[in-house]
């Protein structure tokens, strides 16, 4: 999948030159994998070694963050301290980063990058969480079993609802034998109906639109508001909702590790909070509120301005790939 995207993104390069090309400068989050420094090696190395199945010679990588960094810089006109945060759909990603007018028409930055942390939550764990809350209910995540005289009643087994609610995991749903176990544990449900439920998603493959459910649900609550969420596909006239209190309890735990990971890349750099200039915030997942506001509640002298969630990346890939190689680059 990653050579075939970088396949054509050679393409599409080469077309706009109108000649091959044979240098690229990648991005990267700050960690591919938290906390296992070898097997964040080995992610970056086969995405390297992508790049060069498809063509691309002499490469260069730079951190999602820094290169955001790059772009806002563009545009100011006074020294500052910038913590940029990058949230996407799998990391959140910092880095603590001088800029200003004088600093940017130099290649060598290192200097000025006072510290890189990351973490490996963001948009797609905000949606499993969001269904964990508001749809998975309605088909026995958390529900009761029977009840027994003398006994209280015992929760159903959950493991089936991670699964259900992780992307890379729902198909191992599908399995005949999985499903075949999942059809004997009819017992353990207190009310039919949540097994009932449970067993059309498994039988009619429902996982991922279940997940697309609740990111559209993520984004509504978002932009302000309430949100009904049909599940007329698993049962006729069946919905949920969710609201942004609703949305703020689901999310609390992952929002604390994003803004632990903050605070963690101040430690590294040893500056006080009240020391940010500016809190940059790019990525599709900062359009969600409660992430912003906390965010900027961590850094309470700062200033906090939106990038271009889809582009500043790009935009910064493309300052640093010019600036080191000149013409003839691929961000």
């Amino acid at each position: 999948m990653v050579a075939s995207y970088l396949r054509h993104l050679k393409a599409l390069a080469e077309r706009a030159c109108g000649a091959a090309l044979q240098r690229a400068v990648l991005g990267r989050p700050v960690y591919f994998v938290d906390g296992d420094p070898q097997r964040d090696a080995q992610a970056q190395a086969a995405l390297e070694e992508a790049a060069r199945a498809v063509g691309f010679g002499e490469l260069s990588f730079q951190y999602e963050p820094i290169a955001a960094a790059l772009d806002y810089e563009q545009g100011v006109a006074a020294e500052q301290l910038v913590l940029v945060a990058d949230i996407g759909g799998g990391t959140s990603d910092f880095s603590l980063v001088r800029v200003g007018p004088k600093r940017r028409t130099r290649l060598d930055r290192k200097d000025d990058i006072l510290a890189n942390h990351g973490v490996h939550v963001a948009g797609t764990d905000f949606d499993r969480q969001v269904e964990l809350a508001a749809i998975l209910p309605l088909l026995g995540y958390r529900g009761l079993g029977p009840s027994r005289p003398g006994e209280a009643p015992r929760e159903v087994p959950n493991r089936v609802y991670f699964d259900l609610a992780t992307w890379h995991l729902i198909n191992t749903v599908y399995t005949a034998p999985r499903v075949h176990e999942l059809r004997r544990m009819r017992a353990f449900y207190g009310d039919a109906r949540q097994h009932e439920r449970l067993m059309t998603v498994v039988e009619e493959h429902l996982g991922h639109a279940l997940l697309a459910e609740a990111e559209a649900a993520k984004i509504a609550v978002a932009e302000g508001g309430a949100t009904a969420i049909a599940l007329d596909a698993v049962e006729r006239g069946l919905a949920s909702s969710l609201d942004a209190a609703g949305a703020a309890q689901a999310l609390e735990g992952d929002l604390g590790r994003i803004v632990q990971a903050l605070r963690e890349t101040l430690a590294q750099a040893g500056v006080q909070a009240d020391a940010v200039d500016v809190l940059y915030l790019t990525g599709g997942s900062t359009g969600l509120r409660p992430l912003a506001r906390q965010l900027a509640a961590a850094l309470p002298r700062a200033r906090a301005i939106q990038g271009d969630r889809d582009a500043s990346v790009a935009q910064g890939l493309g300052v640093h790939a010019a600036r080191l190689y000149g013409g003839g680059v691929h961000p």
